[in-house]
């Protein structure tokens, strides 16, 4: 045990959100960020996560066959973490990754349009539904996005790269402010 006491910065805290009629960029809490891994003939666990969780309180993606994302807006004690840990013991293995990513949000009418300029992903709503995830590169930088609305994405990524894509986000929505 540590006799320093951890201080939590947040990873875009400085950063302004961006609110346009078009885009809205918005960090979003720093709270709980779960990786489920399940094998992989096991089929989709998505539903069966979510009511072994018992929360309304946190949200699951299914991001490939056997991989799951558990998110949070509220951090949680390691006494919640381990009780996490053990309700899904029976259908998944949990690694706690709150600590190193970042999420936030970009939304608007041209959200989509912002994002397909740093990635091949077909971001349409026929290709590309709601409560749709996956993992992509935007330029250099490895990505989690999910379609959250219609015009609503939530992005995740790894907490040293989170400055430098929103800042990346900023550039690219310059046209619709």
């Amino acid at each position: 045990m540590s006799i320093f006491a951890i201080e939590h910065r947040a990873a875009l805290r400085g950063k302004n959100p961006l609110l346009s009629a078009d885009v809205t960029l918005t960090a979003l809490p720093e709270g709980l960020v779960l990786q489920a891994l399940s094998a992989s003939g096991s089929g989709n666990l998505s539903e069966t996560i979510i009511t072994a969780l018992e929360s309304d309180a946190l949200a699951v993606r299914s991001l490939s066959p056997g991989q799951y994302c558990i998110v949070g807006h509220d951090p949680v004690s390691p006494a919640a973490l381990s009780e996490i840990v053990h309700k899904l013991k029976p259908y998944a293995d949990v690694v706690d990754q709150s600590h190193g990513r970042v999420r936030f949000e970009i939304s608007g009418a041209k959200a989509a349009l912002v994002l397909a300029k740093g990635t091949a992903v077909d971001l349409a709503l026929e290709a590309f539904p709601v409560g749709h995830a996956t993992t992509m590169l935007m330029d250099h930088i490895a990505v989690t996005i999910t379609r959250m609305t219609e015009f609503g994405f939530e992005l995740m990524v790894l907490r040293g790269f989170a400055e430098s894509l929103w800042d990346e986000l900023v550039d690219l929505s310059s046209q619709y402010r």
